[in-house]
């Protein structure tokens, strides 16, 4: 028996198209021959369990070899195999499915979607790597005779009597020059690794040696010896195959490391499981990233069948989810015909919005249950909370009943919880709630202790995403402001109708203002003179919040490049009714009043770690100088 014919395509520039531009990555031929592989087995098992074939299966099984003296790879499987006529209609015929037909045929028979391959364009990849590529095949069917196909990368092919003598099929890629790369074990083993991991029929890959037991020695001690087993690289039946009902707390930290060798125990995890409107299964970790925003991003795997596709998920997972670690599996995410790039559609959307709901259902699961284990996980959990309820209203309408407010106490509470805290006391003037937060504790202590003397509470917001948190929280809730503990004086940072009369003279005032203006000689630096507790400090150093604000946003890159090329501008207030204000004034000589003035605002520079370098060391010798 020998044919040869003209492969059935609408253009003779197929093979260029395939090799440049249908995959993104040569390495996708290895996913592709292989899963057809997978393919063939599964239809075999499932015209079994149909009463289709009533012959000995026997073990499932794939093998990829390669000989790098002949510089071939070779991927057989143990499968339906193929006729010639079959040959003629699934590989010449590109644009006719096999799988389609296998699919209609089969329609009322349950599950039957899953058998849905890509034997067609998923062959051809073979030519992104090979000059010539064999198939050698022995289809299940009683009375089959082998058949052999050959094409060298040209529409023209050949049809002849193959020498397979049991059921399945051999692909041979005959390798090209340019691809020689892949004629190497460990190259071979590590796309097999990525893209094959999880594939649910078992894939050899060469031998590994092994030590078993061999009866004892004269001694009576134990003897081993070596021997060489199939090495099967893939793990069949990953957790997010099974129900959660059949997995303990072990299962899942044990596929964990599967996924992530040497890598910290996560949090925990969500186990994903829907059949409808969407088809849909996976398993989520939340992971132990504290402020570590943008190292561990595409972590997420996403399989379809069990078949790695990528971990570009962005379309998929929720854009504050991608910190999480994990994999998703759906075989109605649509993939573009290399598998290689998704197709945004509104099963995508859906599932994008199923994921965020679970994970928030999962959330506040938790902390109902298990509030004090919670509370300790939030250091690490918050960053995705609060990145959550920023970018997506949803998940914020349920995150706002379980996401915390940490003070420096470290006292931990809901929204609502913290509103009723501080309603009775941080209430200023205009009837607005006034939330004082701290960025770091150490720099802002001196601010955090005066606002603890009048009973006032200071949230910590220290994280990377804290910034924007707060101005979210502000658009948020009802006639709230949220003003950094050090933005300014605290009687006007929560401003009461009880204003604090001046000991000064308007005259007074002015001396002292125009004495620190020359103690400090910064034009960034504006001096203004308030009547504050006398036992408030005498000087404080703040910025406005709002200028603070628009400088950070620049730092962090949001693109406020107006506020960003301003320098720093300080407000100094110096405290009118402080005894050493008084001690100033009643000074002996205007140098002395002006060494006083700068050694209160240094002082005050001190207590916010502002006061460095020759500054620093001027502050030092003067303060010893004025002790003598």
């Amino acid at each position: 028996m020998q044919e040869k014919g003209t492969i059935s395509i609408n253009t003779e520039n197929i093979f260029p198209i395939i090799k440049k531009f249908l995959y993104s990555d040569n390495e996708i031929f290895l996913r592709e021959l292989v899963s057809n592989a997978v393919d063939a087995v599964q239809k075999l098992k499932r015209l079994s369990s149909l009463g289709h074939f009533s012959g000995e299966i026997g073990e499932p099984l794939v093998t990829v070899s390669f000989d790098a003296e002949k510089k071939t790879i070779t991927i057989s499987d143990n499968g339906l195999g193929m006729t010639a006529e079959e040959i003629k209609k699934y590989i010449n015929q590109i644009a006719f499915s096999g799988a389609t037909e296998f699919l209609d045929k089969f329609k009322d028979a349950q599950d039957a979607k899953e058998l849905i391959g890509k034997f067609g364009l998923g062959f051809y990849s073979a030519f992104m790597v090979a000059d010539t590529v064999e198939i050698n095949t022995l289809s299940y069917q009683d009375g089959a005779e082998a058949a052999r196909w050959t094409c060298d990368g040209s529409t023209q092919f050949e049809i002849s009597a193959g020498d397979r003598a049991t059921r399945g099929t051999d692909i041979i890629l005959h390798v090209n020059q340019d691809s020689e790369e892949f004629l190497v074990n460990s190259k071979l083993y590590d796309i097999l690794k990525k893209y094959c991991m999880f594939l649910p029929i078992p894939i050899k890959f060469g031998t590994k040696t092994e030590y078993v037991p061999d009866g004892v020695d004269e001694k009576g001690e134990e003897k081993t010896k070596e021997i060489e087993v199939d090495d099967i690289i893939n793990n069949t039946h990953p957790i997010w195959t099974k129900s959660p009902s059949e997995l303990k707390d072990d299962d899942y930290l044990a596929f964990y490391s599967e996924l992530y060798p040497m890598t910290e125990p996560p949090l925990f995890w969500i186990h994903l499981n829907v059949d409808y409107p969407f088809n849909l299964t996976g398993v989520l970790y939340f992971p132990k990233v504290k402020n570590e925003l943008e190292l561990t991003r595409n972590k997420i795997k996403l399989f379809s069948r069990q078949v790695f596709i990528t971990d570009e998920v962005k379309d998929i997972v929720p854009e504050f989810l991608m910190l999480l670690h994990g994999v998703i599996d759906s075989p109605d995410i649509p993939l573009n015909v290399s598998r290689s790039f998704l197709q945004a559609d509104s099963n995508v959307k859906k599932i994008n919005s199923y994921i965020s709901r679970k994970v928030a259902d999962k959330l506040g699961d938790l902390f109902k249950s298990d509030r004090k284990s919670y509370e300790e996980k939030w250091n690490e959990i918050g960053l995705f909370v609060k990145y959550g309820m920023i970018s997506e209203e949803k998940f914020y309408d349920k995150a706002k009943d379980f996401a915390l407010l940490v003070n420096t106490k470290k006292e931990n509470y809901t929204l609502s919880e913290y509103h009723d805290k501080v309603e009775p006391l941080q209430t200023d003037k205009d009837s607005r709630i006034v939330y004082l937060y701290a960025t770091d504790t150490n720099k802002q202590d001196s601010y955090i202790q005066n606002a603890s003397k009048k009973g006032y509470d200071v949230l910590l917001m220290n994280s990377p995403i804290d910034s924007h948190f707060i101005s979210s929280m502000e658009r948020k809730l009802e006639k709230t402001s949220l003003k950094r503990v050090d933005s300014d004086v605290i009687d006007k940072l929560i401003a009461k109708n009880d204003a604090i009369e001046s000991v000064l003279s308007k005259e007074q005032s002015d001396d002292i203002k125009s004495l620190f203006e020359k103690a400090i000689s910064n034009t960034n630096m504006k001096v203004e003179v308030e009547s504050l507790h006398p036992e408030d400090f005498p000087v404080f150093v703040t910025m406005d919040e709002f200028m603070r604000r628009m400088k950070e946003m620049a730092a962090n890159g949001g693109g406020m490049g107006f506020y960003g090329a301003f320098p720093d501008n300080y407000k100094v207030a110096v405290n009118g009714n402080h005894k050493l204000i008084s001690k100033i004034l009643n000074a002996g000589s205007e140098t002395e009043k002006t060494q006083l003035a700068k050694q209160a605002f240094d002082l005050a520079m001190l207590s916010q770690g502002m006061l460095t370098g020759a500054e620093l060391t001027d502050f030092v010798n003067r303060s010893v100088n004025m002790l003598n």
